[in-house]
C-alpha cells in the first residue's frame, strides 16, 4: 500500500507543478468549472453529466501530456530542433484538438438549454 500511497503523492505533484506552471492549464480548469457550475444552473442529464466531465479530464489530461512533452524536450535537446519543433506542435494541437471536441459537446448541450431559458422570458 506504501508504494501506491506514494504514486498517488507522485501524481498530486505533477498536477501541483502544471497548475503552477502552466498558464493554458489554469485557464482549462477555469473554464471546466464554469461548465459544471452552468451543469448545475441547467440541471443536466446524467448522461450529459457523463460527457462534461469525460471532456473536461480528456483536456486537463491532454494539456498535462503536452506540458510533460515539452518539458522533456527542452531537457533532452535545449537548442531549437526542426524535429523536436515538430514534436511540440503535435502535442499542442492533441491539446487544441480535445479542447475543440470539448467547446462542440459543451454547444450540443448547453445552447439548447440557453435558447430555451430566454425563450421562457420573452
Amino acid at each position: 500500500m506504501s508504494r501506491f500511497i506514494k504514486s498517488v503523492g507522485y501524481a498530486w505533484r505533477g498536477i501541483k507543478n502544471c497548475l503552477a506552471s502552466e498558464p493554458n492549464f489554469k485557464i482549462h480548469i477555469s473554464c471546466g468549472v464554469l461548465v459544471l457550475i452552468a451543469g448545475f444552473i441547467f440541471k443536466i442529464s446524467i448522461h450529459e453529466w457523463l460527457a462534461v466531465l469525460l471532456c473536461i479530464g480528456f483536456v486537463l489530461s491532454m494539456e498535462m501530456l503536452n506540458t510533460a512533452i515539452e518539458k522533456l524536450c527542452d531537457v533532452v535537446y535545449k537548442e531549437f530542433h526542426p524535429g523536436i519543433r515538430v514534436t511540440k506542435d503535435i502535442a499542442a494541437g492533441a491539446v487544441l484538438v480535445s479542447a475543440i471536441i470539448a467547446a462542440v459537446c459543451a454547444a450540443i448541450i448547453f445552447i439548447p438549454k440557453i435558447i430555451s431559458l430566454f425563450q421562457s422570458y420573452l
